[in-house]
């Protein structure tokens, strides 16, 4: 129940400086880097971002002032530091909206954008939803989907969807460590983003324990005070969140991941001349499209499809169980690795996996 007047949203239209954004940053655990940042809304006074855009739905100018956010978090996307990425959050009901639409028209590159769905009132139409983030993609940006696990109609966006980037409900990330089911859950969602070739990031990390939890279950990336707080340039991390980073993923790789076992590989732009096999084939974006293999029997070479894709961090076992669970075509292939972005960083045999897991018993 509301106690007081909700603010009035429609001067921000008249005059847009009043409209501001910070940045929070995400952190690759594998590297205690910064992978991207997310751009957050912020309003004239203490009234937080979530009253605003309610106020304004009440007003039906959601549309318009969620545009006005995209429009400033796209003209960010220039100064982002190098090998990073901007999260722009959307309504997914408003996606087709002509406002929403002109904004990310604005800029036709959106490579280094993930446009986020950010609430998971239920959607009408999810082959709507499904075409109009096809159609964002096809001009390079990444779909996330936020607030994973909390619901029915959560789960069925990211089926309808198949996001890139799996966004964990805060609900399960805080004191996740002392909670043995929620871990599970996790645990779950985590192999179901596998599966579906997305990362999973965890949303509100705000201790030690948690961020060390994390860490251990393989979990690619994290966001939280505890790594960073949002600012109104793009910070780098503090020196300490660095160090503390790169303490729990020393102890997390006591029990092995596959970023001891990627081996580089060459890559080479789908349709031009190709390289020799072993080669991955990359799309316009850079992202793996197919590999270049040369069968040891007979010698020929041939293109196969990237069956499995996983991050460094991933836990050794499984890689192993999901590389075995793939068509029996494609079983023996190798796994390619790839940072949050998409991009290869090189692949894994799978004699060098089955040869690691066995040695872990």
């Amino acid at each position: 129940m509301r106690t007081s007047a909700p603010p009035d949203c429609r001067p921000l239209l008249a005059d847009a400086d009043d409209l501001t954004l910070v940045f929070q940053p995400i952190v690759d655990l594998a590297t205690a880097g910064i992978a991207g940042y997310e751009a957050l809304a912020r309003f004239p006074g203490s009234t937080g971002p979530d009253v605003w855009f309610a106020a304004a739905a009440d007003a039906g100018i959601a549309a318009e002032l969620e545009a006005l956010a995209i429009h400033k978090a796209l003209a960010a996307v220039d100064h982002l530091p190098a090998n990073t990425f901007l999260t722009v959050n959307v309504s997914p009901h408003l996606l087709g909206a002509e406002v929403i639409e002109n904004a990310f028209a604005a800029r036709p590159d959106l490579r280094r954008v993930v446009i986020e769905l950010t609430e998971h009132t239920p959607v009408d139409d999810l082959g709507a939803l499904r075409r109009q983030t096809d159609a964002l993609r096809q001009r390079g940006a990444l779909i996330a989907v936020d607030d994973a696990g909390s619901g029915y109609s959560g789960l069925q966006q990211l089926a309808a969807v198949r996001p890139q980037l799996v966004k964990l409900d805060r609900a399960l990330v805080s004191d996740a460590d002392g909670d043995p089911v929620r871990m599970a859950l996790v645990e779950m969602i985590g192999e179901f983003a596998g599966r579906i070739d997305a990362w999973l990031l965890a949303e509100g990390v705000e201790t030690p324990a948690e961020l060390a939890a994390f860490t251990r279950l393989g979990v690619p990336l994290a966001q939280g005070w505890l790594l960073g707080r949002p600012a109104p340039e793009f910070r780098p991390l503090d020196p300490d969140v660095v160090r503390l980073v790169r303490l729990h993923s020393a102890r997390a790789r006591l029990t092995e991941s596959v970023a001891s076992l990627v081996r580089p590989v060459r890559q080479c732009v789908l349709g031009e001349e190709p390289a020799t096999p072993p080669a991955v084939l990359v799309g316009p974006q850079g992202e793996p499209a197919a590999l270049l293999l040369c069968d040891p029997r007979t010698g020929e070479v041939h293109t196969a499809p990237v069956s499995l894709r996983v991050h460094p961090s991933t836990d050794i076992g499984d890689a192993l169980r999901r590389a075995l669970t793939r068509p029996p075509v494609h079983r023996f292939d190798p796994v390619v690795c790839t940072d949050p972005t998409g991009h290869v960083l090189g692949l894994v045999r799978m004699e060098d996996l089955a040869s690691a897991a066995s040695a872990a018993r």
